[in-house]
């Protein structure tokens, strides 16, 4: 896992032996377990790290009008019962432009609305809620609907 995990050397010395993880990967999930042995004393202690993830397909920038889809995903074991998606703190429902299901989210014809803070809310068998925030950013135009931009014969025009 190097060069991603450290341990803070003088942090051990005030009896903090934390590992530090970053960036965090989906094949990191699972258990860890830290031994520290001083004097005639062994400590141990474990940590199961759970990982969550949002992925955009396709990745990479989203221009407006065209279609994409955020995938929310967890290490967690047991069988994922809800899905339930946040857009600036409003709960989304599926309408003819959004569609929700088992994990993701797909937007037709994005606009640059749909930018912002999308908040992902996943619920399984066990209860447990696990969530994850992703700050989705569409490439489009701001301005007048139907710009006209007047330049003078032989001078650039942007």
């Amino acid at each position: 896992m190097r060069p991603r995990v450290s341990v803070q050397d003088h942090a051990l010395r005030n009896g903090n032996f934390s590992l530090q993880i970053d960036p965090v990967r989906l094949e990191d999930a699972g258990l860890y377990e830290a031994q520290v042995s001083y004097s005639n004393k062994v400590q141990n202690c474990q940590v199961e790290l759970g990982v969550v993830t949002v992925t955009l397909n396709p990745p990479g920038f989203v221009v407006e009008n065209e279609p994409l889809l955020l995938s929310c995903n967890s290490s967690h074991r047991a069988s994922l019962v809800q899905t339930c998606w946040f857009h600036n703190g409003q709960l989304i429902s599926s309408s003819g432009n959004l569609c929700s299901f088992h994990g993701t989210l797909s937007i037709l014809r994005p606009t640059m609305s749909d930018s912002g803070p999308w908040h992902c809310q996943l619920r399984y068998s066990d209860n447990e809620i696990i969530s994850v925030t992703h700050n989705l950013q569409i490439l489009g135009f701001h301005g007048p609907i139907n710009p006209i931009v007047y330049a003078a014969a032989g001078s650039a025009a942007d």
